[in-house]
C-alpha cells in the first residue's frame, strides 16, 4: 500500500495517489474538469484518493478489483471503468486478476454488464505494449459433479448464511437454487486466477453498489470472513463504495455489515 506524509494536504495526498493509480503526472481526469468545474476536479483528487485511497487497510491492488467489481456491476460507468482496469495493471494487477474480477460478478449484475466490462479490458490490453505476463495458475481441486462442487464451495465459502439461501428457494424454485450452486460456485467461484478473498471483496463491492441485493450482501460479509477477511476489510470496501455508488449505498451497506458482525459476536 502506499504510504503517504500525514502532514501532506488531501491535495497533494491524493494526487501523489492519483498518479499511482492513473499513470500519469497531470492526470486526464483533472485536467477535463479544469474548465467546467474545477472544483469537482479539486473533489475528485481529495476525497476518493486523498481521504479513501490513502488508507492502509486495503492495498491499492484490493480498491481497483473492488471498483472494477463494483463500476462493472453498475454498468453505466464505462469510461470509469476503462481508467480503473488501467490503474488496476498500473499498481500491479494482472490482466488474469481483471478478467476474473469482472466475469465474477455476471453472478451478481448479470452476462450483459460483464460482457460490457470484458469489451472494455480487451480495448485496454491491446492499447498497451506490455507483454503478457499472466502465468497460468493451479486450479483449485474440487472434485465431483457441478452441483458437487459448487455445493461444496458454497458451504465452505459463505456457510450456513449461503445454505439459508438455498434453503428459502427449494418451495418455490429450485431449479433457480441449483443453478446458484452449479453456476455461481461450481464455475465461478472455483475458478483459478483470483484468490476466494479477493472474490468476496468484489462480491461485496458490487452488492454494495448495486444497492438492491442487501440480503446477499449479508451472506457475502460473512463470505469474506470465512475465507479468511477481516472486519476491517470488510469496513473499508463498503466505504469506498461511497465514491462510486454514493454515500446511501455505503450506509447502507455499512448498516448491513453492522447486522453480520452482531450475529457473529
Amino acid at each position: 500500500m502506499l504510504e503517504h506524509d500525514d502532514k501532506a494536504s488531501r491535495y497533494d495526498r491524493g494526487m501523489e495517489v492519483l498518479r499511482k493509480v492513473g499513470g500519469e503526472d497531470e492526470p486526464s481526469v483533472v485536467a477535463s474538469l479544469a474548465d467546467i468545474a474545477p472544483d469537482l476536479a479539486r473533489f475528485t483528487v481529495e476525497f476518493p484518493y486523498g481521504d479513501v485511497y490513502c488508507r492502509q487497510t486495503l492495498t491499492l491492488e484490493q480498491r481497483q478489483l473492488a471498483t472494477i467489481g463494483a463500476l462493472t456491476a453498475l454498468g453505466y460507468a464505462l469510461p470509469q471503468l476503462k481508467f480503473h482496469i488501467n490503474g488496476a495493471l498500473n499498481v500491479g494487477c494482472t490482466r488474469r486478476h481483471i478478467v476474473e474480477a469482472i466475469m465474477h460478478v455476471v453472478a451478481y449484475a448479470g452476462f450483459p454488464p460483464a460482457i460490457n466490462a470484458l469489451n472494455v479490458a480487451k480495448e485496454v490490453f491491446a492499447a498497451r505494449e506490455e507483454a503478457v505476463d499472466d502465468a497460468e495458475e493451479e486450479a483449485r481441486i474440487w472434485e465431483g459433479s457441478r452441483y458437487d462442487r459448487g455445493w461444496k464451495a458454497l458451504s465452505e465459502i459463505d456457510g450456513e448464511a449461503g445454505e439459508a439461501v438455498i434453503e428459502s428457494l427449494k418451495d418455490i424454485a429450485p431449479d433457480l437454487a441449483r443453478y446458484v450452486i452449479e453456476f455461481a460456485f461450481g464455475d465461478i467461484y472455483i475458478r483459478p486466477g483470483l484468490d476466494l478473498r479477493s472474490r468476496e471483496i468484489v462480491t461485496i463491492a458490487a452488492c454494495t453498489a448495486m444497492g438492491s441485493t442487501l440480503p446477499q450482501l449479508k451472506v457475502h460479509i460473512h463470505g469474506l470472513l470465512n475465507v479468511g477477511g477481516t472486519k476491517e476489510e470488510v469496513v473499508e470496501t463498503i466505504l469506498q463504495m461511497a465514491v462510486y455508488a454514493g454515500f446511501p449505498a455505503a450506509i447502507n451497506g455499512m448498516n448491513a455489515a453492522k447486522e453480520v458482525f452482531a450475529i457473529r459476536g
